[in-house]
């Protein structure tokens, strides 16, 4: 096995799936939705949904013109066949016709007249109707009672599409599973089948003929063990598995204004999740299944334990306390064979010196021969492991509510199928008192040797340090004892063990900026000013020298130090070092050719450069930096001073969000936070901060939604060269209501820009500027709304805008105190 063999394919959206091609009889009109008794469909006729997603009529493969079958699909992708009648029935080079017989049943005839398809309808009255949902569910119905007699959704195919089931009822053993097609171009049922294992804890299994291929893992509540990537997808979907005496199923359901989506089980075996672009009306590869090695079924036999991203080409290794069966052939790639115990287990005779070690972070194993109890916690588990001398391992059935979860899986037969995965569960195999006794010493052997050798290290550093002290004296010393505080008030402060960020010499700088010469600086503001260096091997970078009158003291340039050394995103400005140097503070970022975004946007130059797909990425670039901030990052970020002079430009012109001197960050479930030292840029505060100190993350959300606007319009928050309008929210507003939202963009961008994507853009911008913070959706929303232009928007409100008295802050874009003696608030009626 190499190493390429385990490339994953799993969960990259804007993957391209190459399409099935399929050729379909169509009618002209629009077609009904339902087949009345006695009523008929003929190749040529179809029914399509109330809604239009769905069309059910005839179809014949590509290549196979004399194969005829009666299908649902996709209306705006006809070759996306959800659900086949006659699969293992095609008319053969004849024409066909459905039905509804006297007797109530749906049924489909051949040219002859024989039947080649039915619903086998029971207990039909003699009146009834098949209608094709807009669900894409095809139900037969009583006229009278509209009782539901039989319905498609009950017959999968190979394709789940939202609303149906995948499962069985444990009563009847009825079952709804996916069968694949026998060829792209065949209908037919194939040798691979997908369903629902209700052995153990319920888990979808992918089988090959008789051979199981691929499970997801059991379900333990949030998501099926192996798939704990099916939680990220809730603003596409929601997943749940239903547990009832008649029903054991998954379902999937879409949230609204989401793409359609579908679960396909192709010829081969693999499941491939599918979601519809309307934009360019393909079907995008979202995630699929098996993604790598580890997912081929018991890849490393029993005990065995798979890992992806082992820097070995052998991807198995046995759980600790087991060994190869037969290591010969482990040297030889092949690990099917599985592991076997070094010390057997001690129970017997009501003894209890056998113990458990925990494997952390894996999928479960297969649980076909276990013991479920779902009101037992997971020491009551541990216990009753202990008292079976059959029992091997155990773990939590349910991790709802977090605490190690609940309810009690057992093993008492071989595990087999356990693999590394993130978010992954606790496992905890039985082993040997011996064999653990063995193990804490190896793992205390394991920690203390890097103990002894850090102690030595961290001895023959602090001896370092002396002798440097001793050398250069006083002032080095103090030098050094600024900086070793600074890490330890940062460290302790924001919860972080260690900020990796290197100190630089006040030296090394002055040399990369050449004395801090005027030919250097960049820039300069409020903070200080700004210059160009070169660094290690002709490394450009900005060094940001915070003057003594700042704004910006100690606290601000500790604040940004922590915060942007432990964030990383493309989005993002890198922090590559600092310095403090007697009364000097330095910060040394990435270089960034194209310095900010507003020397571009408000320059009648420059602003040429900026095309519409251009402001389309930027736009979309700051709002993903945002939702990193807010949601991404392991820390909840409020930037509270986001403007265009901070967001910088790379070569490429992506955005990277800069200055978090400002920044606050929100602890548990901190939602909101208030201060009497309001701090920031008049124009890109919301309301609630402006009057009354409060801010979150709505209130990015509001300068996000500023920014937006300006992005389009080339204009200034501020607008002083507009009459009527205190700002450009105001005017924005008024082109809204009276329909004329086009008029605010950009004059250079009026001819080449798409104008869905820009007034999509203004909705949302006018969205973000709401005065309730409520009423502001989040920056994960604003993504979405962007970046999918299917979805529906809401209406906003009318925005309350702030008219500045005292303009010096405003144009020179300080950071000011307090804000309220310079402000008015103003409501404005649409001209």
């Amino acid at each position: 096995m190499t190493a390429a063999a385990a490339t994953k394919f799993l969960y990259l959206p804007a993957v391209i799936f190459p399409m099935l091609l399929f050729f379909r009889a169509s009618a002209a009109g629009i077609a009904p939705d339902t087949l009345n008794n006695g009523g008929n469909i003929t190749d040529g006729g179809t029914l399509v949904s109330a809604g239009g997603s769905f069309t059910l009529g005839f179809f014949s493969p590509t290549g196979v013109p004399t194969k005829i079958y009666l299908g649902i699909w996709f209306t705006a992708s006809p070759d996306a066949v959800c659900w086949v009648a006659n699969r293992d029935s095609p008319l053969n080079n004849t024409s066909g016709v459905l039905v509804i017989s006297s007797a109530g049943t749906l049924r489909l005839l051949d040219g002859s007249g024989q039947t080649a398809w039915s619903s086998n309808t029971t207990g039909a009255s003699a009146i009834t109707v098949a209608q094709l949902l807009e669900s894409g569910n095809l139900v037969v119905r009583e006229q009278s009672s509209g009782a539901a007699l039989w319905q498609s959704f009950d017959h999968p195919s190979n394709t789940l599409i939202a609303g149906m089931r995948l499962g069985k009822d444990p009563q009847t053993g009825a079952e709804w599973s996916l069968t694949s097609w026998r060829a792209p171009n065949d209908p037919t049922p194939g040798n691979c089948r997908r369903v629902m294992d209700t052995k153990g804890l319920p888990d979808c299994v992918s089988w090959n003929g008789g051979v199981k291929k691929y499970r997801t893992g059991p379900w333990n509540g949030l998501w099926f063990s192996g798939v704990p990537e099916m939680a990220s997808y809730s603003e596409m979907f929601s997943n749940q598995v239903v547990v009832r005496p008649d029903e054991v199923a998954y379902i999937f359901n879409s949230t609204a204004g989401a793409p359609f989506s579908r679960l396909v089980l192709n010829e081969v075996g693999v499941l491939q999740r599918l979601a519809w672009d309307p934009a360019s009306r393909v079907w995008n590869l979202f995630a699929q299944a098996p993604r790598d090695v580890c997912d081929d079924y018991a890849m490393c036999g029993a005990f065995g334990l798979c890992n992806v991203n082992s820097a070995s080409t052998l991807f198995c290794s046995c759980i600790d306390g087991f060994s190869p069966v037969s290591p010969t052939q482990w040297s030889m790639r092949e690990s099917s064979g599985g592991c076997r115990r070094n010390v057997p287990l001690e129970c017997g005779n009501g003894a209890t010196t056998d113990g458990f070690m925990v494997v952390r972070g894996v999928k479960l194993p297969d649980t076909d021969n276990t013991t479920v109890d779902m009101s037992a916690t997971v020491e009551q588990c541990r216990e009753r492991c202990l008292a079976n001398c059959s029992c091997v391992a155990y773990a939590a059935a349910d991790i709802r509510g977090g605490g190690g979860g609940s309810g009690c899986v057992m093993w008492t037969d071989d595990i087999v199928d356990v693999r590394y995965v993130d978010k992954g569960q606790d496992l905890y195999v039985r082993l040997a008192k011996s064999e653990l006794v063995s193990k804490k010493r190896r793992d205390v052997a394991k920690i203390l040797l890097p103990v002894v050798a850090s102690v030595l290290a961290l001895t023959a550093v602090c001896m370092y340090i002396i002798w440097i002290c001793k050398l250069r004296g006083k002032r080095r010393n103090m030098d050094l004892q600024r900086k070793m505080m600074l890490g330890y008030l940062s460290a302790s402060e924001f919860g972080d063990e260690n900020v990796e960020l290197p100190f630089v010499s006040f030296g090394d700088i002055v040399t990369a900026t050449n004395n801090f010469s005027e030919d250097n600086m960049l820039g300069q503001g409020g903070f200080g000013k700004v210059y160009k260096g070169m660094m290690d091997e002709n490394k450009e970078v900005a060094i940001k020298r915070l003057c003594q009158g700042s704004g910006q003291g100690v606290e601000e340039f500790r604040n940004e130090v922590v915060l942007i050394a432990n964030l990383q995103h493309r989005n993002l400005v890198r922090l590559l070092g600092c310095c403090i140097h007697g009364d000097e503070k330095l910060l040394i970022y990435e270089y960034l050719p194209n310095k900010s975004l507003d020397s571009f946007i408000f320059d009648t130059a420059s602003k040429q450069v900026l095309d519409w797909p251009t402001r389309f990425k930027i736009i979309k670039g700051i709002s993903r930096g945002l939702l990193y901030l807010h949601r991404d990052s392991r820390l909840t970020i409020v930037h509270r001073d986001l403007k265009p002079s901070n967001i910088l430009l790379d070569a490429h012109m992506s955005p990277k969000i800069s200055d978090f001197g400002m920044a606050r960050i929100f602890g548990g479930n901190q939602q909101q936070a208030n201060t009497n030292r309001v701090v920031g840029t008049y124009g890109y505060m919301p309301p609630e901060y402006a009057m009354d100190g409060a801010f979150s993350v709505k209130s990015d959300t509001y300068s996000f939604g500023v920014i937006l606007l300006e992005i389009i319009s080339g204009l200034k928050i501020s607008l002083t060269h507009i009459p009527d309008f205190p700002n450009l929210l105001a005017y924005a507003w008024s082109l809204w209501k009276e329909g004329k939202a086009m008029d605010l963009v950009d004059s250079s961008l009026v001819e080449s820009c798409s104008h869905v994507e820009v007034f999509r853009c203004i909705h949302i911008g006018l969205l973000c500027v709401q005065d309730n913070p409520n009423s502001r959706p989040l920056m994960s929303s604003v993504v979405f709304m962007l970046e999918n232009e299917t979805t529906e928007l809401s209406v906003p409100k009318q925005p309350v805008y702030f008219s500045q008295r005292y303009s010096g802050a405003q144009e020179t874009g300080e950071n000011t105190g307090s804000s309220m003696n310079n402000t008015s608030l103003t409501v404005l009626e649409g001209r």
